[in-house]
């Protein structure tokens, strides 16, 4: 059985995403980051980078005690070759599937969050950030048209990295992007959506979540914070 450590993120639901195409048991811990859950001691024993989500797994490959992992990626990675789909053993085929899984950790996902935070969150406009983030946005989403221009996936075939990508291109209208410029990518988006395990996971995350608000008070937890916070005391004024 696999502990699911979860808030309707989009990197909690590349997790659904997979344990929902492979129809492996799970059980969703929520985890509010709006009320500052993540801070809590026994979460970050599994998460110390306090954010979601995490998994424990409690039937590890060659046993032994239950296995935590944190960082959406890793986690991804780590079940695909533990359950032996959606990411290849050979190594040219490994490759394509890696680099763009890092692609969209190390470029789509934190720059489409920046995007959000300066367009949606931030307490004070601020028109070159706006600008440099939904820019930068619209250069990523040219990367994968272009990638997607002469094959159905971003590796080949349906991988862990078409389900990392996926939950941050749902948000395309928040921000600022129109799907229609970018044929390829919208012919992918819609496979995915279709999926039968996409749809199925982000019904889970409505269970969970029904609201996407993000108060003055919830903004105090999820913005601003710093270390003091993760050894328990209170944040600075």
């Amino acid at each position: 059985m696999i502990d699911l450590y979860y808030w309707p993120t989009p990197n909690g639901h590349k997790v659904t995403i997979f344990l929902d195409e492979t129809a492996t048991p799970y059980r969703i811990v929520p985890v509010n980051i709006g009320t500052g859950e993540q801070f809590k001691p026994e979460f970050l024993a599994i998460s110390p980078n306090n954010r979601m989500p995490a998994i424990v797994d409690h039937a590890p490959v060659g046993g032994g005690r239950p296995l935590s992992v944190f960082e959406s990626g890793a986690i991804l990675m780590y079940l695909a070759d533990k359950i032996g789909e959606f990411l290849p053993e050979v190594p040219r085929h490994r490759a394509e599937v890696s680099q763009w899984l890092f692609w969209q950790m190390g470029g789509l996902g934190p720059m489409l969050g920046q995007n959000h935070h300066f367009s949606h969150y931030a307490p004070e406009r601020i028109p070159y950030a706006i600008d440099r983030y939904v820019k930068e946005t619209n250069r990523l989403y040219g990367v994968a048209d272009h990638r997607l221009a002469d094959r159905e996936f971003l590796a080949g075939d349906y991988s862990i990295a078409d389900m990392a990508a996926y939950p941050w291109i749902v948000l395309y209208e928040r921000q600022g992007q129109d799907l229609n410029e970018f044929p390829n990518l919208k012919r992918w988006f819609e496979t995915i959506r279709c999926r039968p395990a996409v749809q199925s996971a982000y019904a889970k995350g409505k269970e969970i979540n029904t609201s996407t608000t993000v108060t003055p008070a919830s903004a105090k937890i999820l913005f601003g914070q710093t270390a003091r916070t993760l050894r328990g005391q209170p944040a600075e004024k």
